[in-house]
């Protein structure tokens, strides 16, 4: 165990976050998202929703400023009626370690296409509809730490 890192975030994790490099995109993905299908690099969290973990992942990770948004939704499906109300949630969570994080709204199968081109993507328990997050890592400047 390490001080200062997030009881929740497995060794794995730590070591793909930290392999990351600016602009690098991590996937984290609700328990129906096709996570081995798109990529590789796939990191099982299954049991742990996405709000706990984004909490944790952003104790340590910077946004991409450099980039006009610094997450991504998957966007509804035209014609379904469902309101994703775990957008705000996430976007409460951006706002509490980064106040000025700007999201986007991704088609379906552009976002799993983004997804291919991720670093990793972290397929959880997270059981909302719509519920996949990317988030972007910038850098750590003088003072950050």
């Amino acid at each position: 165990m390490l001080k200062k890192i997030p009881k929740l975030l497995s060794p794995e994790l730590v070591r793909v976050l930290m392999e990351m490099g600016h602009g690098d995109e991590l996937v984290l993905a609700d328990a129906n998202f096709p996570g081995h299908a798109l990529h590789t690099r796939v990191i099982r969290y299954d049991g742990v929703g996405i709000p706990a973990l984004l909490d944790a992942i952003l104790e340590l990770l910077p946004l991409d400023h450099y980039a006009p948004h610094q997450a991504a939704f998957m966007a509804v499906v035209d014609g379904d009626p469902t309101v994703p109300e775990i957008w705000s949630t996430y976007e409460d969570i951006l706002a509490k370690h980064d106040g000025e994080a700007a999201v986007e709204h991704e088609e379906r199968f552009a976002f799993y296409n983004r997804s291919k081109e991720s670093y990793a993507i972290v397929v959880t328990g997270e059981e909302a509809l719509y519920g996949n997050v990317i988030i972007k890592k910038g850098v750590v400047k003088p003072g950050d730490r």
